[in-house]
């Protein structure tokens, strides 16, 4: 993968903040986008490279899902002096997020959930967690390959930084994530906005719906469903809309703290996509 791609970022300025989590064997390349609309809109939007990310398959040997949240919660401590905090994450960077708001309540105002990884698709992943505590897809199979990544614009896929493999027992570390943001989804109160894309290859876009139902003690929450793009919903043909809908979410929050009161829990319902 190109370092150069791969890197972390911060950009933009202001009084509030929106830390910016990828996904698994992504970096935050696949976020850039997302966040340069954020900075547009007057916040200072810092993206971390999750541990093992954006180098080699080996280096993912040498890490766990434990490390991945010590990054992420040590990254949302990091912006402590801003006068409110967002976070908006990709598949696994959503699941991350989650575990943040429910963790931290005090710190984290508000929620992007873009493609969140409850699910993955498909009968072959849900049978392979079904067996996961026995061993056998680390022994059958070590190593998982990876000959592209989910974009349906062809010209954005020619130029993605994709790893070209991940150890297979690093889904054990996906499986134990998806397990505890279910068991934390009631002690998320901020408000939260999530999207996902109808034609993701990668997770279940049914996840979402589960996650509206599941934040019940969350102030508001909507729920976006778009027509256009893959998985990497920020680089591909929605991201324009994605962006437009997170930042129009975030800047109703920021507005919102002139007024006492809060908006009242919305049902699930699609955006033109």
């Amino acid at each position: 993968m190109d370092p150069e791609k791969t890197a972390p970022f911060e950009l933009g300025r202001g009084e509030d903040a929106c830390l910016l989590l990828h996904g698994f064997t992504g970096s935050p390349w696949d976020v850039r986008p997302l966040g340069e609309a954020l900075a547009a809109r007057g916040l200072y939007v810092r993206a971390i490279q999750l541990p093992g990310h954006g180098s080699t398959p080996d280096a993912l040997l040498r890490v766990s899902h434990r490390d991945w949240w010590q990054a992420a919660s040590q990254a949302l401590l990091s912006l402590r002096d801003y006068r409110r905090t967002f976070v908006a994450g990709l598949s696994m960077g959503a699941l991350l997020s989650l575990r943040l708001a429910a963790d931290f309540p005090e710190r984290v105002h508000g929620l992007a959930l873009v493609a969140p990884a409850l699910r993955f698709k498909g009968p072959h992943m849900w049978l392979l967690k079904r067996l996961r505590h026995y061993g056998l897809l680390e022994r059958v199979k070590p190593w998982v390959l990876k000959t592209g990544t989910d974009l349906s614009d062809p010209a954005v896929l020619a130029e993605a930084p994709i790893l070209p493999a991940f150890p297979s027992a690093r889904l054990q570390d996906m499986w134990e994530l998806q397990d505890e943001v279910m068991r934390s989804l009631h002690r998320v109160r901020c408000p939260a906005l999530v999207a996902v894309a109808e034609q993701d290859h990668v997770v279940d876009p049914a996840g979402g719906p589960v996650l509206v139902r599941g934040l019940t003690a969350s102030a508001h929450v909507r729920f976006i469903s778009l027509k256009d793009g893959f998985h990497i919903i920020p680089r591909d043909k929605g991201g324009p809309l994605l962006s437009s809908e997170v930042g129009h979410f975030f800047d109703r929050l920021r507005e919102a703290e002139a007024s006492p009161a809060s908006p009242e829990l919305s049902p699930p319902r699609p955006a033109a996509g």
